[in-house]
C-alpha cells in the first residue's frame, strides 16, 4: 500500500462520464484521493457526502478531491447525480488504480473472506508526493480527518 513519501501513481481512468482522468493532470495542487467500496451504500455515502457538504472548506486549504471505486461509469453518474457531488468519482472497472495504490486487499466480513477495496485516504502535496494516509476513515467525519493536522 502506499505510504508517506511515496509519489502520486500513474494512472489513467474514466470518472463518472466517461471522460478520460490522467493523474499527471492532478499535479500543481494538493490533492484528495478517497478509495471506497462500493457506491450508493449506507458508509459510502456518508463518506462521500460528508466531503461533498465541506468541500468548501477542502478548497480554502488548496484541495482538489477525487473519489475512486471499482463500480462501472453508469454506477458512479448514478451515484454522482443522486447526491449532486462537486468532484469526480473514478469508475476503476479494471481495478488498475486500487491496485496501484495498494487498496485491493483481503477483507473479513461476517465471517467470509474476499477481495475488495479498502476504505482509505491519501492526501498528496502539490509535487505529488504522499504527505498523509487515513487509514482509519470515520465515514461522518471524514472531512474533518482530512483537515485536522
Amino acid at each position: 500500500m502506499l505510504k508517506v513519501g511515496d509519489h502520486l501513481p500513474d494512472f489513467e481512468s474514466v470518472n463518472q462520464e466517461g471522460e478520460t482522468v490522467n493523474s499527471s493532470d492532478l499535479k500543481g495542487k494538493k490533492l484528495i484521493v478517497f478509495f471506497y467500496p462500493k457506491a450508493n451504500t449506507p458508509g459510502c455515502t456518508a463518506e462521500a457526502c460528508d466531503l461533498n457538504d465541506n468541500l468548501s472548506l477542502l478548497q480554502k486549504e488548496g484541495y482538489q478531491l477525487l473519489g475512486v471505486s471499482a463500480d462501472s461509469v453508469k454506477a458512479q453518474k448514478k451515484f454522482h447525480e443522486k447526491f449532486g457531488f462537486q468532484y469526480p468519482l473514478i469508475a476503476d472497472e479494471s481495478k488498475d488504480v486500487v491496485e496501484k495504490f495498494g487498496v485491493w486487499q483481503l477483507k473479513k466480513f461476517m465471517g467470509r473472506e474476499f477481495m475488495g477495496i479498502v476504505r482509505i485516504t491519501f492526501i498528496f502535496d502539490e509535487k505529488g508526493i504522499c504527505i498523509r494516509v487515513i487509514d482509519k476513515v470515520k465515514t461522518k467525519e471524514a472531512a474533518s480527518q482530512i483537515l485536522e493536522n
